[in-house]
């Protein structure tokens, strides 16, 4: 599913009809799923289709870049959160709850639910499909957690012995509820998300805190 080696359009014009059909792609995919016609996509973007095939190759390119385009507009604000004032931090708790709230508010959107059941279901068709969900989003943002949270262990707040086990512990005490019933239309609400954001955060630092 890798690039051909062909040069894509570049300049002003070409990156304002890249960006044309990414965001009718997205719209498109999550109307019709994946077997919708790159004509419809085309004309979403009001666009030819040899153009959209200019700039994506294949349709798996294009929703890839749907994906990575979605993942980092959803988590740039939380990765730039964790960076700059985690790791650094005197009120841990205060920081991380902050973090929480962010992380849930940009992953539980109905648009990126409805994406990531998209990626799921068409994993098994095409895998590299999840691998890109992965790669720009549980990944990405995990290692931006794990460095935070090694830092904090660094300066004797916590202390963790495998920090990837502890992100993982904290998506599932956090994030996971928000995605597993919002999936299916079910969101926990405000109220119960923020419980438990608040709560998961508690527990963690009682496990992780340093004694």
């Amino acid at each position: 599913m890798g690039d051909s080696g062909r040069t894509a359009p570049s300049g002003a014009r070409a990156d304002g009809k890249r960006k044309a059909i990414v965001q009718a792609a997205l719209q498109e995919f999550l109307d019709e799923g994946f077997d919708v016609s790159m004509d419809r996509v085309a004309a979403a973007a009001g666009v030819s289709k040899v153009t959209v095939y200019n700039h994506f190759d294949s349709k798996e390119n294009l929703f890839r870049a749907v994906v990575s385009g979605q993942l980092h507009g959803a988590l740039e604000v939380v990765e730039q959160l964790v960076s700059a004032r985690l790791g650094e931090s005197d009120d841990v708790r205060t920081e991380l709850v902050k973090a929480c709230r962010v992380w849930v508010a940009a992953l539980a959107t109905p648009g990126l639910l409805a994406l990531r059941s998209l990626v799921a279901a068409e994993s098994k068709r095409f895998p590299d499909l999840g691998e890109t969900w992965l790669e720009h989003g549980p990944s990405r943002l995990h290692a931006v957690f794990a460095a935070a949270l090694s830092r904090l262990c660094q300066r004797g707040l916590l202390d963790i012995a495998d920090v990837e086990l502890a992100v993982l512990q904290l998506s599932g005490l956090v994030l996971s509820p928000n995605l597993v019933y919002g999936v299916y239309g079910r969101s926990p609400g405000k109220k119960l998300a923020d419980r438990l954001i608040v709560s998961g955060v508690d527990m963690f630092l009682s496990y992780y805190a340093k004694k």
